[in-house]
């Protein structure tokens, strides 16, 4: 990591706060951590964070209420969700507010560090500006005005398509976990909704078929893989 970068971590279960906390700053984060609601928006307005990470059973001030603050402060920095609860309607209701993900207590460390991870590469790939325009083998890919082009000839994508090798560019060579990429682009990682997925990854690897240096791989229980020499 090439700076340290600063995490607001919010979490009233002091032992599983230490512990993140520590986890985080060995992965080489500034992490700061604060027991209840009203002290982490404290904190985040005396301070600059790059990615907030907040309990949603939390004393005082509740997660989704916090969240609601920080994204009315700052509308684009990332935000995850930590809970126990694993209903449908909390969670769509921490999607609804703004949050970029969602762990279910009890999750490994390594699992969060990856999502953090995951999460601050997309960021970051928003606020480069050269990253609109991808390099995919003999393609490019120009994510604003959502057209793949490959020697002359132009190819619109839909919305979604887009979003999806959006993804797939940003993690290219590596996997990209599957429920993540519901969760992004679908908002939600049912059955119907992952079945759709599946249709758009093979949209998808018609559109690039032309390049046989690029595939797209199944990984049996994780996602999948944009396979390619080049990305730019």
């Amino acid at each position: 990591m090439d700076e340290k970068l600063r995490i607001l971590l919010c979490e009233d279960d002091e032992n599983l706060g230490m512990l993140l906390r520590e986890y985080l700053q060995a992965k080489g984060y500034a992490a700061e951590l604060y027991p209840d609601g009203e002290a982490g928006f404290k904190a985040f307005l005396k301070n600059k964070y790059d990615l907030c990470v907040l309990d949603v059973m939390m004393p005082k001030k509740d997660g989704f209420t916090l969240a609601q603050e920080i994204r009315s402060s700052n509308a684009e920095i990332p935000i995850i969700f930590l809970t126990a609860k694993t209903l449908k309607e909390d969670i769509l209701e921490g999607f609804k507010i703004g949050a970029d993900d969602y762990i279910t207590k009890p999750f490994s460390m390594e699992e969060l560090v990856f999502r953090i991870e995951a999460i601050l590469r997309r960021v970051r790939g928003k606020k480069n500006k050269e990253s609109n325009l991808y390099k995919i083998g003999r393609f490019t890919f120009d994510t604003q005005k959502q057209i793949l082009s490959i020697d002359g000839k132009q190819t619109k994508l839909t919305t979604k398509e887009s979003e999806l090798l959006g993804l797939l560019c940003a993690h290219a060579n590596e996997i990209l976990q599957r429920d993540f990429a519901l969760k992004t682009i679908w908002i939600d990682d049912n059955y119907f909704n992952a079945r759709s997925m599946d249709v758009y990854i093979t949209k998808l690897r018609k559109h690039l078929k032309e390049d046989d240096s690029i595939e797209i791989i199944n990984i049996h229980g994780k996602g999948y893989k944009l396979i390619t020499p080049d990305v730019d």
